[in-house]
């Protein structure tokens, strides 16, 4: 049992981490084995996620100091919270875990402040990475551009058509 310094203390580390973290997603982890959930922090400590099974009501009061609100249906029963900077990195590491362990159930995450259910996290965990994301942004972007620099070209082209036309003339 935690004293209330220690209850505080947690409180605290709980509140900074909300309140730090883009990205956070809450599991019902029941059922699983200490290698499951080693194999699964493994793959979530690589990924810079944070994975830390913590106390109900430690984490209610924490999110209603930092603001959040809407988590309390979902802090029911053991409650393991993945904490990140990365709001993809978590739903993602997470539903594969999800998919290959039955026992292993996303309960919510907290995405920029705001609670979304397990099917927000779940069509967080299906975007594509960053890098492809980006790459789309910058292809909408060059389309344009590039259609533009053929209009552009296109006077100049017929001029160099006209003159080579007129230099065909001359020589015959």
């Amino acid at each position: 049992m935690l004293n209330h310094e220690e209850k505080a203390q947690v409180t605290a580390e709980i509140r900074e981490k909300l309140g730090s973290s883009t990205g956070v997603v809450l599991a019902d982890y029941r059922g699983l084995t200490v290698a499951q959930v080693t194999q699964l922090r493994v793959k979530l400590r690589a990924a810079g996620v944070e994975y830390r099974v913590l106390k109900n009501t430690l984490v209610k009061r924490a999110a209603q100091e930092v603001g959040v609100q809407g988590l309390d249906p979902f802090l029911e029963g053991p409650t393991a919270v993945a904490f990140s900077a990365d709001p993809v990195a978590p739903a993602k590491i997470l539903s594969e875990f999800a998919k290959t362990n039955k026992n292993f159930v996303i309960k919510a995450g907290v995405l920029e402040g705001k609670v979304i259910g397990a099917d927000g996290v779940k069509v967080l965990a299906d975007l594509p990475p960053r890098e492809v994301l980006l790459a789309q942004v910058l292809r909408g972007m060059q389309a344009p551009l590039a259609g533009m620099v053929n209009v552009l070209q296109g006077p100049i082209r017929k001029l160099a058509y006209v003159l080579e036309a007129i230099r065909q003339a001359q020589e015959a």
